[in-house]
C-alpha cells in the first residue's frame, strides 16, 4: 500500500468532485443518484463482469467522501454496493449475482440493511430475528419472523438484506444468516422512525410477521454464519469513516472561507490564533484518519480480513471523532453564521453525531481494540 494515491485514484477524486460540485447542498437525491449510476460511480466496487467496475472499497470510499466533502452525500451508498452489493459479490449465487449485481452497479436496483433490534444492538449475538424452514407442503423456502430498528431508505429501495437466525440441525443452537426480503413481501411492515436528523434517508422501524421467502432468499451457505455477516459489517465500517471524513471536510472548508474572508479589526479573523490553531489541529486530524481509512480499504480489498477488521474499526473511530470536531470548529468558527441555514453547517451538528454511534459506537470499537488488539479481558 502506498500512501500516495494512484493517478487512477486521483482521476477518480476529481470526476466525482466535479459530480458533486454541479448539484452541491440542494441537490437532488434521485437525480445525483443517477448521474452517480451512469457515470459508473456507485458500482466501482462491484465485478465487471457484472456491470461493475472491478474496482474495491478503496475506489468506492473515494467516491463517497468526495461527494461528502461536495456537501451532497449519498448514505444509501454505505447500504446498497458497499454492504449488500459486497456480500452477494463474495456470497451470493449465481442467480443472485446475475439479478442484483448490474442493478445496484448503475444505480437502477437499491438495496437496504437491517441487522439492529430494539433489544440487540451493539450485541448481534441476541438478534432474535430468526428463520425458519417451511412445511414442503407450503412450497418450501423459508418464513422469517421479527423486528428491526435504524433501517434506513426502507421506502425507496428494492429489497433489505435482513440477518436472521437459523437452527443449527446438529446443535439446535441459533446462527446468523441473511436474506433478502422484497420491499412488498407480504408480513413484511415498515413504520418511519420521527428523527431530529435532516437526511435524505429516512430510519424505519421493521416488522416481519410471517413473512414467506423462497429457497433463493438465502445469501450464500447457511453454515457461513457471521464470516458472511462480516463482509458486511467491515465495508460499513471503512464507508460510514469515509462518509464522516467528506462531512469534516465540507465543514472544515466552510470554516476556512469564512475565516479568510471575515474581515475584524481590518483583518482577516483567520489572522487570530484561536481561529487558526483549532482549524489547522482539525485538518491534521481529517489528514490522519484519511490515511487509516486508506489502509483498511486497503486490506479489505486484499483480503485480509482478521487486518481489515481491526484497520476499519480504527478508521471508523478516528473519522467519527475528526469529524465531530471538525463541524463543531467550523460552526463555532462562524460564530452566529454557523447556525443559519445560509451555511448549511448547523444541521451538521446533529449529523456528525451519527458517525460516533452509528453502525457501532465508539465505546464498542474502544472495546473491541482493548480485546483484539491489546489482549486485555473483556468485561463482559
Amino acid at each position: 500500500m502506498s500512501i500516495v494515491e494512484t493517478q487512477e485514484h486521483q482521476d477518480l477524486r476529481a470526476s466525482v468532485a466535479a459530480l458533486g460540485r454541479r448539484h452541491g447542498r440542494a441537490f437532488d437525491r434521485d437525480t445525483l443518484w443517477s448521474e452517480a449510476g451512469k457515470l459508473g460511480h456507485l458500482g466501482v466496487n462491484l465485478p465487471e463482469e457484472y456491470g461493475g467496475g472491478g474496482g474495491g472499497l478503496a475506489e468506492l470510499s473515494i467516491v463517497l467522501e468526495e461527494l461528502g466533502a461536495a456537501g451532497c452525500p449519498l448514505l444509501l451508498m454505505v447500504v446498497s454496493p458497499a454492504i449488500c452489493g459486497t456480500v452477494i459479490a463474495r456470497f451470493g449465487t449465481e442467480e443472485q449475482k446475475r439479478e442484483w449485481l448490474p442493478g445496484l452497479a448503475d444505480g437502477s436496483r437499491t438495496m437496504a440493511f437491517g441487522i439492529t433490534e430494539p433489544d440487540a444492538g451493539s450485541n448481534s449475538h441476541r438478534i432474535t430475528t430468526t428463520a425458519r424452514r417451511a412445511d414442503d407442503a407450503d412450497g418450501g423456502g423459508w418464513i422469517l419472523n421479527g423486528r428491526k430498528v435504524f433501517v434506513s431508505g426502507v421506502d425507496i429501495t428494492d429489497a433489505t438484506l435482513i440477518v436472521g437466525r437459523t437452527e443449527d440441525a446438529r446443535t439446535g443452537s441459533l446462527k446468523p444468516c441473511l436474506f433478502i426480503v422484497p420491499r412488498d413481501a407480504p408480513g413484511f411492515h415498515r413504520s418511519q422512525i420521527d428523527m431530529e436528523l435532516q437526511a435524505v434517508e429516512k430510519q424505519f422501524e421493521l416488522v416481519m410477521d410471517d413473512v414467506r421467502l423462497p429457497a433463493g432468499a438465502l445469501v450464500g451457505d447457511e453454515d457461513a454464519g457471521l464470516l458472511q455477516l462480516f463482509a458486511g459489517l467491515n465495508p460499513e465500517r471503512v464507508m460510514t469513516a469515509a462518509f464522516a471524513l467528506g462531512m469534516a471536510r465540507h465543514a472544515l472548508d466552510k470554516a476556512v472561507d469564512y475565516a479568510k474572508t471575515r474581515q475584524v479589526w481590518k483583518q482577516p479573523i483567520g489572522a487570530h490564533q484561536a481561529i487558526a490553531h483549532p482549524l489547522a489541529q482539525a485538518h491534521i486530524e481529517i489528514e490522519l484518519a484519511r490515511l487509516m481509512t486508506r489502509k483498511a480499504a486497503y486490506l479489505y480489498d486484499s483480503g485480509d480480513d482478521a487486518a481489515a477488521g481491526e484497520a476499519a474499526n480504527m478508521a471508523k473511530y478516528a473519522a467519527a471523532e475528526a469529524c465531530v470536531r471538525a463541524v463543531d470548529q467550523a460552526v463555532h468558527t462562524l460564530g452566529g453564521n454557523g447556525l443559519t441555514r445560509e451555511y448549511g453547517l448547523a444541521s451538521l451538528i446533529t449529523a456528525s453525531r451519527v458517525a460516533r454511534i452509528a453502525p457501532v459506537s465508539r465505546e464498542m470499537i474502544l472495546n473491541y481494540i482493548s480485546h483484539q488488539s491489546l489482549g486485555l479481558p473483556k468485561s463482559y
